[in-house]
């Protein structure tokens, strides 16, 4: 499906859909980098979200995508990369990702040395989207290249190298989660070069869209209970009762697809959400959750055609 006709059938403001349009034919994308301008494997689905997110994007801002888990940070990150038509760069960012990594290093070609171009660097020069994943996760080395890439200025000072300036088309989604192991908060000058969006929880309506567009073989009913059972962890979870291991969105599709070639829902869920939990008690309370929703005595033909 186009891009553009997604955007109107989620009802997105028609002013919003045109500039997309024209920014798309404005900037034009390098024949080098075309296998990088991906279609995500699922549509986001959230016409406000949406509509926030473009109108920043048009304005030439950077996004910061801040919410629980499975919200869908990412599944929106790469949604508007490919909406606008530019090249996407995944930069995950973890202890060992410092300034080399994003902008460059040395290196011997042919007995001469040459700049080994990092993800930012390359996302600058060819008017990419960079989706920086986890930002809260950034050492200070790499927050420092960060500092100088999102400023108002959008150039970048390459030690040894020229300067460059970023792209007309350059823009840079930064997505994070609350309380993982190895965050910290963002400093106060960083998060001033984002604007914020705070992703709100999946609801019954998103799911059902989500689901039935990746299993149109499945019945729907049946895929209201693989929706009720999320819904029914995401409330425990909010409350307190279980960690956020079990809800897993990835982990109940994954489910669904094995389901589809012949396994019993009920190994599958298992697979996909139960066993995810590693604590013994918290098992047992998602086991109880799953119980309610996926009967044991269900096989595949309970849930696809």
């Amino acid at each position: 499906m186009d891009g553009l006709e997604m955007l109107r059938e989620q009802g997105v403001d028609g002013t919003l859909i045109r500039q997309v349009g024209e920014f798309r034919r404005e900037h034009a994308v390098a024949e080098e980098v075309r296998d990088r301008v991906l279609e995500p494997a699922l549509p986001f689905f959230g016409r406000e979200i949406l509509e926030m997110a473009i109108a920043a994007l048009l304005q030439g801002e950077n996004l910061l995508l801040t919410g629980a888990k499975a919200t869908g940070k990412n599944i929106l990150a790469e949604n508007l990369a490919w909406l606008f038509g530019r090249p996407a760069y995944n930069i995950s960012f973890h202890v060992n990702i410092g300034s080399a990594e994003l902008i460059g290093t040395d290196t011997f070609v042919d007995n001469h040395v040459e700049l080994r171009k990092g993800s930012i660097y390359r996302c600058a020069q060819y008017g990419g989207f960079g989706i920086l994943d986890e930002i809260n996760m950034a050492k200070n080395d790499a927050v420092s290249v960060l500092h100088a890439t999102l400023d108002f200025r959008r150039e970048i000072d390459v030690p040894g190298y020229d300067r460059i300036s970023l792209d007309d088309a350059a823009r840079f989604i930064g997505t994070m989660n609350y309380g993982y192991a190895g965050t910290r908060e963002l400093n106060e000058a960083l998060v001033s070069r984002f604007l914020v969006i705070d992703m709100p929880p999946q609801n019954e309506e998103t799911l059902m869209l989500i689901l039935c567009r990746l299993f149109p073989d499945a019945k729907r009913e049946s895929l209201k209970q693989f929706a009720g059972l999320f819904l029914d962890l995401q409330q425990k979870s909010g409350n307190g009762e279980i960690s956020t291991k079990a809800l897993d969105l990835r982990g109940i599709i994954a489910a669904l697809k094995t389901v589809r070639c012949g396994l019993p829902p009920k190994k599958a869920v298992e697979m996909g959400i139960v066993n995810k939990c590693f604590d013994l008690f918290e098992r047992d309370i998602v086991s109880d959750v799953v119980m309610t929703r996926i009967p044991e005595k269900w096989g595949r033909e309970d849930i696809f055609m």
